[in-house]
């Protein structure tokens, strides 16, 4: 998208709600798409915050990826972007790829760490149905590395982050202190929030709701009824509870306080036991009333969460 179009959209938003003069207003794009004077004009139409699909810094990985970039042009934009005005520059990460070693993780973060960013997203590879990594695998063709291995890729993110500034404030997501991402901790910390366009879903209230995918059924729905919600669903109340612990535990912790006035204490009643357990094992710390996972917790936080009483 060129910079005038995205500018539209900005001030469609703008002309239509009410819009902090502070507010975060962050760009998702990726080196080789994107040069110094492109980079300039999305931070003059108001653009702060710039989340770069980088993946690797490794060519052999990034070849493996299909991206069209290499390791110098992926710096290079993080460069012109803190040149031209990008402070609050992210950048994504993707680990234990096929034949990744420990070391070549590693130097993909050491490399991050000497680019002027304030926030890296770091994700273990997931086959997603459908593509052409997922039918490699199928057919022979690739060997993915094991569970094990993956923590233990994970834990070397954790430590190695920690070590360097960063603070963990969500399963994948690492910042330095103010600069975590706020749409990010909107999701997490189970707030309201409305999404535009094809594929989007806001949740307000405990209401969720969806749009069309395909832009011609997004459009020629918008040109019918006003609008593209393809889909909708009311929360009860043990959902909305269930989907609140698991982001908390996902993210910052599970503030007792808040959950008290929202759904009430039976939870925490029923999982004491449990809780206590975690807490004596060094899965999960207690302190002024939050309760978080450790980095051990956070290895293996999809398990955990499975265990909890609604």
């Amino acid at each position: 998208m060129e910079p005038k179009y995205i500018f539209e959209i900005i001030e469609c938003v703008k002309t239509n709600f009410i819009v902090c003069d502070d507010a975060e207003i962050t760009l998702e794009t990726n080196p080789g798409t994107v040069n110094a004077e492109k980079l300039r004009s999305f931070r003059n139409i108001g653009i702060n915050r710039l989340s770069i699909g980088i993946q690797s810094f490794n060519e052999d990985e990034l070849k493996f990826l299909t991206r069209i970039h290499d390791s110098q042009t992926a710096i290079k934009t993080v460069h012109d972007a803190a040149q031209n005005g990008f402070e609050n520059i992210s950048v994504d990460l993707i680990f234990n790829l096929p034949n990744q070693t420990k070391e070549t993780w590693r130097k993909n973060l050491s490399q991050s760490l000497r680019l002027p960013i304030k926030h890296i997203s770091a994700y273990s590879l997931i086959l997603e149905r459908g593509t052409i990594l997922n039918k490699m695998v199928r057919d022979g063709k690739v060997k993915m590395q094991n569970a094990d291995y993956d923590a233990d890729l994970y834990k070397l993110s954790m430590d190695f982050l920690a070590e360097n500034g960063f603070e963990q404030y969500e399963v994948s997501n690492f910042a330095h202190s103010g600069f975590e991402c706020i749409h990010n901790n909107v999701y997490w910390r189970y707030k309201d929030y409305l999404g535009f366009g094809t594929s989007a879903h806001s949740f307000v209230e405990g209401k969720r709701w969806w749009n069309y995918s395909p832009l011609t059924f997004y459009n020629n729905s918008v040109e019918a009824k006003g609008n593209a919600v393809i889909g909708e669903e009311v929360l009860t109340k043990n959902e909305m509870l269930e989907e609140y612990v698991l982001l908390a535990f996902r993210s910052k912790g599970l503030d007792l306080k808040e959950m008290e006035l929202l759904f009430g204490m039976q939870w925490h009643k029923m999982n004491k036991n449990f809780l206590d357990q975690l807490l004596k094992e060094n899965f999960f710390i207690e302190k002024n009333g939050l309760l978080s996972l450790t980095p051990q917790g956070y290895a293996i936080c999809d398990e955990i969460l499975t265990k909890f009483k609604i």
